[in-house]
């Protein structure tokens, strides 16, 4: 299937404070130089902040990971839990299309979607509340036919049932997920017959249900104040690892603005404007995004013809000034792709 993104996109994307804490906590997971394997991750943040993939969005993700953008593009459009299209600022529902749910009423739970939501799968209703897809296995088939709808699933659908929870939802409540016809989860709809002991008479609910009626966040959209920020691989010394690296930064914005190196090496010169007015695009550079050129900017670095200049030294001092980006002058080398585009430049000229 031919995935492209909407031709409809917004001007801008960011991350909220707490979500981009959130994705730099992510990034933490993996050794120096590898924070790139975040980026399933911090794009499910981005599609859960705003509902889908928009461009903006999947190019903020690429310049905060340090990533050329066409990169994560292939990952954004080769995993199908990634939505390219607007969705309902409500829910999208995802109908399981595949054998167990099909045979069991799928298509009149598609039927459904086609009368109250829209003719056509990823189409907006005419509200603009929902929105629908077919899907393949969700792994419930136990309990077909089943949606997925938000972050849960909603199992042992019927057709009314369905329109009965599209209808709840528009009116602005949030049914409890899980089996819709009484089961307490997969058992037997005769009954439980094996493992009777197992669960205790006073549980209203099984423990996926019970989550998610305690988050209450079945379709609501993650805007980073659910749970705590955790960083739980970081072990006890987390609290700790991130007082003193904001205490650091701190420290070095301090310097900057005393005009003192930050940190050991040597500072480049600076450039209080670009020369003629004009600075190069250094976003050409491989693994240079709107940000980081930012960034750059604000260090006084306008041109190709300065980073090609840089030493050992200055590569040190910039490497360690990138706030959020340290060690990306080396690792991307920069410093070699600025020679190539001056030498070409200087033989153009010629």
């Amino acid at each position: 299937m031919l995935r492209r993104l909407s031709p409809v996109q917004p001007d801008s994307f960011e991350f909220t404070p707490a979500n981009l804490e959130w994705a730099r906590a992510q990034m933490t997971k993996y050794p120096e130089g590898r924070q790139q394997s975040a980026v399933i991750p911090v794009l499910w943040r981005a599609q859960e902040q705003e509902g889908w993939l928009t461009r903006p969005a999947i190019e903020y993700c690429a310049d905060l990971l340090g990533m050329a953008y066409i990169r994560v593009l292939e990952v954004a459009t080769f995993y199908f839990m990634f939505q390219l299209q607007p969705v309902g600022s409500v829910a999208h529902i995802q109908i399981c299309g595949t054998t167990t749910c099909m045979i069991c009423g799928a298509g009149e739970l598609i039927a459904v979607c086609k009368e109250k939501i829209a003719p056509q799968a990823h189409m907006l209703s005419e509200d603009g509340k929902f929105s629908w897809e077919e899907v393949e296995c969700l792994a419930a088939c136990s309990n077909a036919p089943m949606a997925q709808i938000g972050k849960d699933y909603y199992e042992d659908l019927t057709a009314e049932k369905l329109a009965q929870l599209i209808d709840a939802m528009a009116a602005g409540k949030v049914p409890v997920p899980g089996p819709q016809d009484g089961r307490f989860s997969s058992e037997p709809k005769s009954g439980a017959n094996a493992l009777t002991g197992l669960v205790p008479a006073v549980e209203k609910y099984n423990a996926s249900v019970a989550l998610a009626v305690d988050l209450k966040d079945t379709i609501k959209r993650i805007d980073g104040t659910e749970a705590p920020i955790l960083t739980p691989w970081l072990g006890g010394k987390a609290a700790k690892a991130k007082a003193e690296a904001k205490a650091e930064a701190s420290a070095a914005r301090d310097d900057r603005a005393a005009g003192q190196p930050a940190i050991s090496g040597r500072q480049p010169v600076k450039l209080e404007a670009p020369k003629g007015g004009q600075a190069d695009d250094l976003k050409e550079i491989s693994g240079v995004g709107p940000v980081l050129e930012k960034l750059l900017h604000s260090l006084g670095i306008y041109h190709f013809d300065q980073i090609a200049d840089w030493d050992d030294e200055e590569i040190a001092w910039v490497d360690e000034n990138l706030e959020g980006f340290k060690g990306r002058v080396s690792r991307d080398e920069w410093v070699r792709q600025a020679q190539v585009f001056v030498k070409e430049r200087k033989g153009s000229n010629d």
